[in-house]
């Protein structure tokens, strides 16, 4: 295999790394024509930083992708901090506004290219097939398939129109399964037929509004395929390619989620992917793991088991899209370039407040409340964290009245020689675990407060519902948050407020409700 070869390989590769210093390896790397670059919260500690951060890896490889998962919402990099200054895909959603949708994403498409981000990894094209479906949620604009359809394009438009390249996620959607394939691989028993009348209209839509990538799902159609999408032939060169025409670049997801990783494991899933069809393959977050991808890459390439005029034409599309999509990547092009930086935009607030109230459920009497409450906080951000952080209802409360207090609460680890019901386990807690006992004597010191319990999609996690249940039982006047989708509505008819998310403006709407500010 000659340099040509190895360098077109290269040109495949979406690298990670830890930290918020680029190592030497991966600067290396870039100088032997490392196509992207993903980054993450832990990769950046401020605004400084991350330009200077983008210039430095830029200046190694000047037409290189700099990628984030940026959707707004819950999902957000840049803001990992504070929680991302937009609502996110369903609170959107049910605003029906599509046009609140494209400002949205132009908004943040105004905070990545100053930062010298050219390509994000958004949006969520998923349709919210299944109640019990763990990872998509919120992230999805919705249940039905043209009005998803009509945000997903109205979301590429806002990004695309400011020179961020686009991503519609996870094809051929991720929607209606009922695992989560960072843990495991998902199953779903649909048809080529009943995917086309569901879950491929958005994808088809997208592609239509000139999507520049597309990124695949770790979910095996038994019905059409028995190998996960990230690594079918059929789903990436057949469908994707013949049927739905799409010319962009087609991006793996990360190689090191469970569902590839502990089936064919992370090295020979870059091998099948690229061979199937796929252009830029978003690398595992270890290093070493990183290196036998690359191994593994090269000793496939050299035996035949992937053509090279296979890596060439992915290596191509790579190289289109960068040339292109560098062009919004000023700030960290500026070093001799004589290109001036962008200006930092500040997120619109009054934009996103209101888009938050509209997303609100409110089925809830006696507000506003009328003494500082006690808050049971299940909910806030995907996180394990259980500090009071900005992702917390508890914290954007205790920001606006000082006399709220409670506690944050995350899924229960069972009390070792715990013996009888009093001492069942019910969540976890910065000082341990809480029984029902300790629930039962927090809400006795509780008598005269309001009590606000903070859940997400409790409908789908028995822990969450037995904590519900049991305040309710006590405190029948309690009042219940959802931070998910809102399908845990029907466990607290009449004393129930959703959010459809827990970026800021979602819990800020929320907590306007209940402490009376006007919206």
């Amino acid at each position: 295999m000659g340099p040509t070869a190895v360098t077109d390989l290269d040109a495949c590769v979406l690298a990670r790394f830890p930290g918020a210093v680029a190592p030497d390896w991966l600067l290396r790397w870039l100088d032997d024509g490392l196509g992207g670059v993903v980054l993450f919260a832990g990769n950046i500690a401020g605004p400084g930083q991350l330009r200077s951060l983008t210039a430095q890896l830029r200046g190694r490889q000047p037409d290189l992708l700099i990628a984030v998962d940026e959707e707004g919402g819950d999902i957000t990099r840049l803001e990992a901090r504070t929680g991302s200054s937009y609502p996110g895909n369903l609170a959107l959603g049910a605003g029906g506004d599509a046009s609140v949708t494209r400002a949205v994403a132009a908004g943040i498409g105004a905070m990545l290219a100053p930062a010298g981000i050219n390509l994000d990894l958004a949006p969520v094209a998923d349709v919210d097939a299944s109640p019990a479906n763990p990872i998509v949620g919120v992230r999805s604009f919705g249940s039905a398939p043209a009005e998803v359809a009509e945000h997903v394009v109205a979301f590429i438009a806002g990004l695309q129109g400011g020179g961020i390249a686009a991503c519609a996620k996870h094809f051929p959607g991720h929607g209606a399964a009922e695992a989560d394939s960072h843990l495991v691989l998902p199953v779903i028993r649909r048809s080529l037929a009943q995917l086309r009348e569901c879950d491929l209209v958005p994808f088809r839509a997208a592609i239509a509004a000139g999507v520049q990538t597309i990124m695949t799902a770790h979910v095996v159609f038994p019905d059409v395929d028995d190998r996960p999408a990230t690594l079918s032939h059929r789903w990436l060169t057949d469908v994707l390619r013949g049927e739905l025409g799409f010319g962009g670049v087609i991006i793996t997801d990360a190689l090191g989620m469970r569902a590839i990783d502990a089936s064919v494991g992370c090295a020979q899933g870059a091998v099948l992917a690229l061979a199937a069809g796929a252009d830029l393959l978003c690398m595992p977050e270890d290093p070493d793991a990183q290196r036998a991808c690359r191994a593994a890459l090269a000793a496939a390439a050299g035996d035949g088991r992937i053509p090279r005029e296979r890596i060439a034409e992915a290596a191509a599309r790579v190289r289109a899209l960068a040339a292109v999509a560098g062009e919004a990547s000023g700030p960290s092009r500026a070093n001799g370039s004589g290109i001036t930086p962008a200006a930092t935009v500040p997120p619109d607030a009054s934009l996103s407040a209101a888009a938050a109230r509209r997303a609100l459920v409110v089925d809830v009497t006696g507000v506003p409340l009328r003494h500082a409450p006690y808050v049971l906080d299940a909910g806030g951000r995907a996180s394990t964290l259980l500090e009071d952080t900005a992702g917390s209802l508890l914290h954007v409360l205790r920001e606006r009245e000082p006399g709220v207090s409670g506690i944050r609460l995350a899924d229960p680890v069972p009390a070792p020689g715990a013996k009888g019901p009093e001492e069942v386990v019910l969540a976890a807690s910065p000082d341990g675990p809480v029984s029902r006992a300790d629930l039962d004597a927090m809400l006795d010191a509780t008598a005269g407060r309001p009590v606000v319990v903070v859940v997400r999609d409790a409908q789908r996690q028995p822990w969450q519902r037995r904590l519900v249940e049991q305040v309710r039982a006590a405190r029948p006047d309690a009042l219940i948050v959802g931070t998910g989708t809102t399908r845990d509505h029907a466990l607290a008819p009449g004393r129930y407020l959703g959010t459809r998310g827990s970026a800021r403006p979602n819990l800020a709407a929320a907590a306007d409700v209940l402490l009376g500010v006007p919206g």
